[in-house]
């Protein structure tokens, strides 16, 4: 089976919790804290294989999980990391984060890989936090949450030719004469139901891929037929081949027909129109043709033409020769622009909010903001010198002096995710 597109969730491991120890041996007076830090949690990677040429191995995973970093321990142990999840992805396979929209990856070098979901850092023993003034805190760090998001995973195939047409012009007898591909071939409208791929080699012995779409119909980038879904595969493409039927068999003026795949490539993107084409004039061998073919020439005067009959193998050499200088002189093509990937922001903006603050229909004040809430997660609120850290933490961030701005009162209730707190001055 065929899959090219699908939607998953991904959870990254949370880090392992940091302990709370002291170290008590006889004859080892004043001992200090002893406890170790947690592991790292399990990443999730997205890597290239090129076995694969489907994402069928997502289709039915809805959720992929990475593990927790084990817990520190006592005596400065420090808990093992979990290992990262490996998915193996074809190449030519594009991530993106659907909250953002945004592109996490685009998978087209070989062993390319990308970290879709990152482990979360062990939390902290409380050893790490003895300093000077605190040589015995009696507090430690949870792990860090591990990053969750939903992703939408499409396979944009890799092919330097893609061959477009109407249902039944003759397209996978072509890359079935060129290559070892073996499509199915039947006498009836869309016998391909998915992208077939061929490697062809001209007489300068370069070889190249060629790939063999189901058939265009009217509407198909707006979804009619199964063109909506295969015309994403034609976007990483150097040329673009029309294959038209020259002989009328279908009872289509093959004009009109080579006006339709090209209105049907701009209405889902006008960069596929900018891509060099040539056209295939097929079925040559059926009378009538050439009389069509001189009409059509007429038309078309600024698109190479080659006359083929690949149900008798001929003419396809001279195609196939041509493709092959062509490509020689095209550089590989960019998909996306570099605005349409994820940045990763080392530095925040002064001028961006660490925290915002609403006040809730029960008149509980609403504390958000990633910084904080993953502060929160990491806090041991059953340690009372861990909260008197956090609350230290929210003050130096400037949240009790916005909340008292926006006019909280003595005991009004506060929370910050699940977690409420009573306000003291």
């Amino acid at each position: 089976m065929f899959v090219d597109e699908v939607k998953l969730i991904v959870k990254a491991g949370n880090g392992g919790d940091g302990c709370t120890a002291f170290r008590r041996e006889k004859y080892v007076p004043m001992g200090g804290p002893f406890g170790g830090n947690g592991g790292h949690g399990a990443s999730i990677i997205f890597k290239v294989d090129e076995g694969l040429h489907t994402l069928l191995d997502l289709r039915y995973q809805k959720l992929i999980k990475g593990h927790k970093g084990e817990n520190g321990k006592g005596k400065n142990q420090h808990g093992k990391g979990a290992e990262d999840v490996i998915v193996k992805v074809p190449r030519g396979t594009v991530v993106t984060d659907l909250d953002t929209g945004l592109i996490i990856a685009d998978l087209t070098d070989k062993d390319s890989s990308c970290v879709v979901a990152k482990g979360g850092r062990g939390g902290r023993g409380n050893t790490a936090f003895k300093t000077q003034t605190n040589t015995a805190p009696d507090f430690s760090e949870k792990g860090e949450p591990g990053e969750e998001r939903e992703l939408k995973v499409e396979l944009k195939m890799l092919a330097d030719v893609g061959l477009v047409g109407l249902p039944s012009v003759g397209k996978s007898t072509f890359i079935s004469c060129v290559s070892h591909s073996r499509p199915k071939i039947a006498a009836y409208h869309f016998t391909t139901l998915y992208p077939n791929l061929g490697v062809a080699k001209s007489k300068n012995n370069r070889s190249f891929v060629i790939a063999d779409l189901p058939g265009l119909i009217k509407g198909a980038s707006t979804g009619e037929g199964l063109g909506d879904r295969f015309l994403k595969h034609i976007e990483r493409t150097k040329i673009i081949a029309h294959v038209i039927d020259m002989s009328g068999s279908e009872g289509r003026d093959p004009y009109e027909d080579y006006l339709t795949i090209n209105k049907e490539l701009e209405e889902y993107s006008e960069k596929l129109l900018k891509k060099p084409q040539i056209i295939i004039a097929n079925k040559m061998d059926i009378e009538g043709s050439q009389k069509l073919l001189s009409e059509f020439k007429n038309k078309v005067k600024d698109v190479e033409i080659f006359e083929i009959s690949a149900a008798l193998n001929k003419g396809l050499d001279k195609v196939i020769d041509r493709l092959g200088e062509l490509l020689e002189d095209l550089p590989d093509t960019t998909l996306y622009q570099d605005d349409a990937f994820e940045s990763h922001v080392l530095y925040k903006f002064e001028s961006e909010k660490p925290f915002e603050i609403e006040k809730e229909d029960d008149s509980t004040w609403h504390i958000k903001g990633e910084k904080i809430e993953k502060l929160f997660k990491m806090t041991k609120i059953e340690s009372e010198e861990g909260m008197n850290r956090f609350l230290k933490k929210l003050r130096r961030l400037g949240v009790d002096d916005k909340l008292k701005e926006l006019g909280v009162k003595e005991n009004d209730q506060v929370r910050i995710l699940d977690f409420y707190f009573t306000y003291k001055d």
